[in-house]
């Protein structure tokens, strides 16, 4: 998140943690110079607390990942039983989370999504994905969405539409087709023909590209750090029954969108069909060790019987990520974090409906349980955003303030463009949400400002 504020002095407790990442270690998507990040010293809850003891709302889970929120013993204690019986094993050895975290994947997917491949994040998952699916079909390319995210691995950022891969774009990984998906905000000729032509569009470049040379369609489960576009109504089943007709998989990228933060356990489910395949991470341990997962249906599984299957990493299924992982996945349950999501979802939309009679910047929201964006623009009627599309700096100026005083205010979400992203762990409460929206709303008065300015 950008932000005007000052660096912690230099001699300072804070100072010097600040100080030695930033001259021995390098920052994600980021110029180096410049960078003033938030020194955490401990987390609890929804709660970030830095060294001089300010306490901070995080309004986006870390990066959309800390669902079950920050600080729970349950995981620590389950890491430290499993690291003092074994803390890793070779993949062709097994452990008995390993066993257990399989099986209980199996019982939440939905369909014969029955076998899991256990990798190290979101972009192992994906890269997985994306050799599997042509292994298993012999076709070789894969069909993916403009603004989306995959990963910034080779051909997982291949994949994405996202301009962060534009500076690598030199380095990318062949047979890969992008598809423009419009979203309804800023569609202008209603929804039913919004369906109409993305369909229509996603068939003419199957025929275009040849079906039988496409592996898979990779889409994710919900939008997430595009902005959360969300699909038309009825799409993901029709991409299914395209998928089915011209024998091309469907691998559904829930690496964001899982474990509980629609309001379900998948994204997906919100759309009532079931994948070949999902790439899951984040979530699965909600960021307190590395992991992800493949998860493979059956009949995909089931081709490798008997013949060997070319995917592998030395730390695939770790024990301790593994015992990880499924204690996270019993907090879930025992503390109904799915069921509070999809209730916190629906305050959240209600609160949002109020500000924006108080914002006039406010233009768009879109949220599925709580994984929601707040699209800010200088004119509703226009929509002209507050900033562009990958916007250059000096297009940021407003949404640099805006971001500046969230975070002077307490606060840390993930802001992005014209994007103030709002996906508080699924343990929130009505008055945790209540003390965040009250930071933004302050926050965007600023960019209220520019909406007067503009419109006179």
């Amino acid at each position: 998140m950008n932000t005007i504020e000052k660096v912690a002095p230099s001699g300072t407790e804070t100072g010097e943690i600040i100080q030695n990442s930033q001259d021995y270690t390098l920052f994600s998507w980021s110029k180096q110079k410049g960078t003033n990040p938030i020194a955490v010293e401990h987390a609890e809850g929804v709660y970030l607390y830095d060294y001089e003891g300010k306490r901070y709302i995080d309004f986006s889970s870390g990066l959309m990942n800390v669902n079950i929120g920050h600080g729970d013993q349950r995981v620590t204690d389950a890491v430290m039983r499993q690291m003092q019986q074994v803390s890793y094993v070779t993949p062709s050895c097994v452990t008995k989370p390993r066993g257990e975290l399989g099986k209980k994947l199996a019982e939440i997917c939905p369909g014969d999504l029955n076998k899991a491949f256990f990798t190290l994040g979101g972009a192992d998952s994906i890269e997985n994905a994306i050799k599997l699916a042509r292994l298993y079909t012999g076709r070789h390319k894969i069909l993916t969405r403009y603004q989306s995210y995959h990963g910034s691995t080779n051909a997982a950022m291949t994949a994405s539409g996202d301009p962060r891969k534009i500076p690598v774009d030199s380095q990318q990984a062949t047979n890969f087709v992008h598809f423009d998906l419009p979203y309804l905000y800023r569609w202008e000729y209603g929804e039913e023909n919004l369906l109409k032509e993305s369909v229509a569009q996603l068939e003419r470049i199957i025929a275009y590209e040849g079906p039988n040379n496409i592996a898979a369609i990779l889409l994710e489960g919900e939008s997430g750090s595009s902005g959360c576009l969300q699909y038309p109504k009825g799409y993901l089943q029709k991409v299914k029954q395209l998928c089915n007709k011209n024998g091309i998989l469907l691998i559904i990228d829930e690496v964001m969108s899982g474990f509980g933060r629609t309001g379900k356990w998948f994204g997906f489910q919100n759309h009532d069909i079931v994948p070949d395949m999902i790439a899951m991470a984040k979530g699965i341990t909600c960021g307190y060790l590395p992991f992800g997962c493949l998860m493979v249906s059956d009949k995909i599984a089931s081709k490798f019987d008997d013949t060997y299957l070319p995917i592998g990493l030395t730390y695939s299924a770790h024990p301790v990520c593994c015992a990880a992982a499924f204690e996270v996945l019993k907090i879930y349950e025992d503390d109904n974090l799915i069921e509070n999501a999809a209730i916190m979802g629906r305050y959240i939309d209600q609160k949002i409906d109020e500000l924006k009679t108080k914002h006039p910047s406010i233009g768009d929201w879109r949220n599925t349980g709580l994984l929601g964006c707040l699209e800010l623009v200088k004119n509703r009627k226009t929509k002209e955003p507050m900033a562009p599309f990958n916007a250059k700096p000096d297009d940021m100026v407003v949404m640099n303030k805006v971001a500046a005083k969230i975070r002077e205010l307490g606060m840390y979400t993930f802001v992005r463009w014209n994007y103030i992203f709002i996906a508080p762990p699924l343990c929130i409460n009505e008055k945790q949400i209540d003390e965040g929206l009250a930071i933004i709303s302050e926050a965007i008065s600023i960019a209220d400002g520019e909406v007067i300015l503009n419109y006179e």
